[in-house]
């Protein structure tokens, strides 16, 4: 059931395309769920992926599947830096970051409106998010846009177009491996 989730609703990021995704699924055993993730990392981690549960709550846990190197890469942006200083982050370290988002994750009930800079949405459409609470965007789609609607409206696109192409194969008989796309190596 994870396999077909993470093929649902994180397909651009197998694919190479986005930084990251996030799914809740329920889940009975948090062993049970650790031990499924393991499995999938075995995968992921040569691909250049790695899933990591950041909340168990209500019967659900919440899942970042992520690419490490796009994420060191997005974080390092000046823009983004400045948001997650702005947020009360000490540094861009991933590690910590991903610490810190964790913490948060779980001692309030809601989603630190950070969270986008880790989903690989544009940082001016974060700072923007939160200096408008939510109001006042050019328009909707994955995330609200609040600066270049058109490059946006693109990666919506080839984000729907990705998801559309990996559902057609995952029900042809193509596997979550078959479907990771490896990270590209640095020249």
């Amino acid at each position: 059931m994870l396999e077909e989730l993470l093929i649902k609703f994180c397909s651009p990021t197998l694919a190479g395309l986005k930084t990251g995704s996030l799914i809740s699924c329920p889940y009975f055993s948090k062993e049970d769920t650790i031990r499924e993730i393991r499995l999938l990392n075995q995968t992921f981690i040569p691909k250049g992926l790695f899933a990591l549960p950041l909340r168990y709550f209500n019967g659900r846990v919440l899942i970042y599947l992520f690419r490490p190197a796009q994420l060191r890469r997005d974080l390092s942006n000046i823009d983004a830096g400045r948001v997650l200083s702005a947020s009360g982050y000490q540094n861009t370290e991933p590690e910590h970051c991903l610490s810190e988002l964790k913490r948060r994750l779980n001692s309030c009930g809601s989603f630190p409106h950070e969270i986008g800079l880790f989903l690989g949405y544009p940082p001016e459409d974060v700072r923007g998010f939160i200096e408008n609470r939510a109001r006042n965007f050019k328009c909707i789609g994955c995330w609200k846009v609040y600066g270049d609607e058109r490059e946006a409206k693109k990666r919506f696109a080839m984000y729907k177009k990705c998801t559309d192409v990996y559902c057609r194969c995952w029900e042809n008989g193509r596997s979550i491996t078959q479907l990771t796309v490896p990270a590209l190596q640095p020249s």
